[in-house]
This record gives structure tokens, sequence and C-alpha cells, in this order.
């Protein structure tokens, strides 16, 4: 095998929107220790930029509040809960990405719900009391947060409203009328903040010509466009899970791109394009979310998706997560990176690997992405392709073969630093497999799990040679790894000899004692 030359000069700078968002569960369970310490272990080992997820006007929230009693009557909003999630979050060193639902029940005009906690979908009764309520969570968030760090907070206006699981009979003439309104009320407060929509899921294309058209014909503020993506079909439904079929991941990159094709032309061409939710799977119970084919099948879109939009959120972040009742298994193929107690699944691995590369970008194909940093460090992200559900099953290896330039030409040799996940390694599924899939594991069963969690590590170095260094990795099924490459500076004093540690003359073979 021919290995592949990669470039001494950096191609260009790689793209981090794979690190701009990521998703969460409704937002009432940041107040739960589970989530607080996942959320706190995410942004120590990846470092996200912001958070989005369901439910801050939803009731379990408890800003909007009318009253009627006493002879008062009137709305207050309160933020008792609101201000413990955002301020948490804050601390952490991530901002909200707010996404400005469910409805209120006693601001509903209807009683369709979705969810197990029973998010409401319908239109508000009365718009402008839901411009009060947009307006006095944007102007709480400035007296509190300050008009600076609020104007840097994307403002989404619903979610998914072309789906009637999740908009009453995702109407587009209600929701447009939504979106005019709640735009219109942001603005009011400053006109520097940044609203957009119209938060479809896949599948949807038909919603932005009539959008784009729309806010061009009423003149609404449209600061960033936004979507979904995922990758799987039909639900097949079993107890507590589903199976679903697997598109091709390259499609996660097809749907990235289609936006801003069919945007072309109209007044929101160019508008900056977040994917406020992708994954493989749609659903939180599929247990393709805990695997490392998770890993393998979304490396290439992490490599290449900040070409095509402006981020790209995962969904979610953790397993604290309850849109079909509370999992009844501790593995129950939820939405999140991290397990509950903060168990890491082998796509947490991918985005704490991609954490840890370059900037300038190197060289990309279809199964590696090398960088280097500003210390000359050069790091290798590879995985084993893998083409979903019709695509030939993945062989038990895959080879990639790099040659690699190393920034200090005087050195001899470089150290080689690898972490890997696959089928089998820092895979917490498989051990838990092997322990008979317990859905409440012991003390020590949890031990075990986060013990199997861990990558596989290695260590080794290389000739250098004409400044190069030749690196063959053979990846497991479904692998996932990551090599560090540095430049070595021997330090080693002469007098050292390693093979007489044990103190044996520098002659002695084994097996040949005198007697």
């Amino acid at each position: 095998m021919i290995p592949v030359v990669v470039p001494d000069a950096p191609a260009a700078t790689l793209s981090d929107a794979w690190r701009q968002c990521v998703g969460t569960g409704r937002l009432n369970l940041a107040l739960r220790r589970d989530y607080q310490e996942s959320l706190a272990v995410v942004q120590q080992e990846i470092g996200f930029r912001y958070l989005r997820g369901h439910g801050l006007l939803s009731d379990d929230v408890g800003i909007h509040r009318p009253y009627d009693a006493a002879g008062h009557r009137g709305t207050r909003y309160s933020f008792t809960y609101a201000d413990q999630i955002l301020d948490s979050w804050l601390a952490l060193g991530i901002r909200p990405f707010l996404e400005l639902g469910f409805m209120p029940s006693a601001l509903a005009s209807g009683d369709q719900t979705v969810f197990w906690w029973r998010g409401n979908v319908t239109p508000p009764r009365d718009h402008r009391e839901w411009a009060a309520l947009v307006q006095a969570v944007v102007r709480h968030a400035v007296d509190r947060y300050g008009l600076a760090e609020v104007r840097r907070w994307p403002i989404e206006v619903w979610n998914e409203p072309n789906l009637d699981v999740f908009w009453q009979g995702a109407s587009q003439e209600a929701y447009f009328r939504l979106y005019e309104v709640t735009a219109a009320a942001v603005k009011e407060v400053d006109a520097d903040l940044q609203v957009g929509g119209p938060a479809i899921s896949p599948g949807a294309d038909d919603w932005w010509a009539p959008f784009a058209e729309f806010v061009e014909a009423r003149d609404v503020p449209v600061d960033f466009v936004s979507f979904h993506a995922y990758t799987t079909g039909p639900a097949q439904h079993v107890p507590f899970g589903t199976y679903q079929t697997l598109r091709h991941p390259r499609n996660l990159l097809d749907q990235f791109a289609a936006p801003a094709k069919l945007l072309a032309g109209t007044r929101l061409e160019g508008v900056p394009a977040h994917v406020t939710e992708f994954s493989t799977s749609y659903r939180p119970d599929n247990p393709v979310h805990d695997t490392a084919y998770q890993a393998a099948a979304l490396a290439p879109v992490l490599s290449e998706g900040g070409d095509l939009v402006d981020s790209f959120s995962y969904w979610t972040f953790c397993d604290v997560f309850e849109e079909e009742n509370v999992p009844t298994s501790i593995f129950h193929g939820g939405f999140g990176m991290l397990g509950h107690r903060q168990l890491r699944k082998p796509v947490f691995h991918l985005y704490a690997f991609m954490a840890r590369m370059g900037d300038q970008l190197l060289h990309r194909g279809e199964d590696h992405l090398v960088t280097r940093d500003d210390r000359g460090r050069v790091t290798v992200l590879a995985w084993q392709p893998v083409a979903g559900t019709a695509g030939p099953d993945e062989p038990g290896r895959h080879e990639v073969r790099l040659s690699i330039p190393v920034a200090d030409p005087s050195a001899r040799r470089a150290s080689v630093h690898r972490s890997r996940v696959n089928d089998e390694e820092g895979n917490a599924v498989t051990a838990w497999r092997h322990l008979g899939r317990p859905a409440s594991p012991t003390a020590r069963q949890l031990d075990l799990l986060h013990e199997a969690s861990v990558p596989g590590r290695s260590h080794t170095s290389l000739d250098v040679v004409d400044g190069r260094v030749d690196l063959a990795i053979t990846l497991a099924r479904h692998e996932v790894t990551l090599v560090e490459i540095d430049p070595v500076h021997d330090e080693t004093p002469a007098w050292l000899d390693d093979a007489r540690i044990l103190g044996r003359d520098p002659g002695h073979r084994p097996g040949h004692e005198v007697a």
C-alpha cells in the first residue's frame, strides 16, 4: 500500500464549527446533579461554545405565571429556574443557543402536546401576550448578563414546525406569523440581537422558498437560518427501543449543503447557517448511538462539516434526557455522547480527539484528517469508513498509510502517541454486554464500565528520514484513532544503558547462565 504524502505546508485553517454548539435535553433537566456533572466533563475535555435544548418556555421552567386572585390580575414572569440553568451553563463557559418553545399552557390555544413531559405545541392564543413573554425573557437576560453578552446568543424561533407533532397542523402560515411576531419582539429590545429559524427537520426543503419569500415580502429580520439533519429511516419499534436503517454518513453532509443551494438568489443567500440538531438516528432509544459505529460514521462529518455550515450541533451531550419517558437501563440507545453517570461513549472520544487536534489543515481524505499546531505537533485522526445499511459489512481491519512531515528538520526521531476506540477498546457498551446488560449496574460494575470506556493507548517512536516519518495505522472494526506526532530531541546521557537495568553483563544471554 503506497502511503499518502501529506503536504508540508497547511492547505487551510481547519474549521471548528463542530464544537460551536451541542444539544441538550429539556432545560429543566439542567437542575439535576448527573446533568451538571456531565456538562462539566464535556466542557473540560471538549469545550463547546453553545448549548441548545427544548422547553425554555414550558411549564416546568415556570417563566410564564398568570394570576387572578384577591382582586389582582395579570402575568408575572418568574426566572427562579431559568436563572439557575443559565448561570450554571455560563459558569462552565458555555452560552445558550436559545430556542423559544414550547408554549406555556396558560398561553396555549390548544392542548396538543409532545413527549412524555408534554410540551405544548399549539400557537399562542394571543400573539401580543406571546410577544410580551418573549420580551420579558430577553430583557431579563439583558438585565442579568448584560447586552453585550446577550447579543452573542442566537435566538431560535420554535422547533421543527414542519412536523405536526411539534407544531399543530404543521401550518406554515401559523409559523410564519409566530416568527414575524417573535422577531419583532426581539428586535424591539435591541436591534443587534440575533434571531432566526425556521429550525426545520430533514425532508422539509419545501419550506425554504416560502420562508424566504415571506420574510422578504414582509421585511422580517433573519440573522441566521437553522435546520436539522439525521440519516435514519422509519422506526422499527421493540419494547423500550428502536431499530432503524442508516443512510451513508455523507448524506449528512449533503443535508448540510442543501439550504445554501436552495436559498441562492433569495434575500437569505449567505446568511449564517446553523444545524441545530444532527446525528445518525432521530430516536432517543436507538442503540446505534452507544456504539463505535456511531463514532466512525460521524468522523468524516466532523472533518468536513465546517466547510458547509457555521455550526452543527450534536444531539445531545448526555443521556439525561426524557422525551420517551425515563430510561429503563443505563445504556438504552440515548442520544448522549455521555451515558448516565458520565460513562463515555465512543462518539464522546471522537469529539475529545478533535479537541486535541491542531488548526492547520495539512490533508484530508476519506479515512483521515491531518493537522498541525503552532508548536509543530502533527495530529492524525483516522477512521474506518462505513457506508450505512445498504453498504457492505465492515471488515475486521482497515489500513491507513501516511507520509507525515515533521516540523523540526533536525530531529532524527519522532514520538508517536496513539489513542483508539473501536468495537472492543474504549467501549463501555461492549463491556456492559459482557456483564449481561445490567439495567442498574452495581458500584463495582460501574467502575468496570468506566475503566472499559478509556481509549486504548500506545506509545512508540519512528525514524525521521528526509524530514518525514512513515506512519502505518491498522484500525480495528469501526475504529476511530488519534495519533499525535512530536519531534524528539534525545536527552539520554551517554552512560545510560537500558540493557543493564537488571544488573546483568552487557554480553549476557538468557538461558546461558554459568553454574
